[in-house]
């Protein structure tokens, strides 16, 4: 009986998490309409947060297009400046969706997935 209750527990806390997950079958591409501070500060959050450091943003991120490229910029310093030339480093990519009412945003890298709060996107 004792072994039974953690199995128990652990069926339903998996049939609980899998009602949540949301079936990318239902992805569409998606711009952001009506941005506004908050939408802002959620998308650069989301950008930062996958990257792992502070980028720009635009304050039109997203919204005339689905997709996000990310080039990388070396940094320079007065010893050692940017140096001129082609950056041939890919660059990143996100790519908005809209799945139900939520916008997602997608790391083109590896497929993660984030969730814009305070975001309204529609499907283009």
């Amino acid at each position: 009986m004792k072994m039974l209750r953690p199995l128990a527990v652990t069926a339903v806390w998996l049939l609980s998490s899998g009602c949540q997950t949301v079936n990318s079958d239902y992805d569409r591409p998606a711009r952001i309409v009506n941005p506004d501070a908050d939408s802002r500060a959620a998308l650069q959050a989301v950008v930062d947060e996958a990257l792992g450091t502070e980028v720009m943003l635009a304050d039109t991120a997203l919204t005339a297009s689905s997709l996000l490229t990310i080039e990388r910029w070396p940094a320079g310093t007065i010893d050692n400046p940017v140096p001129q030339g082609r950056i041939l480093e890919k660059p990143i990519q996100f790519r908005l969706v809209i799945n139900g009412s939520d916008c997602i945003l997608i790391d083109g890298r590896d497929g993660a997935r984030y969730l814009l709060q305070e975001t309204t996107c529609k499907a283009e």
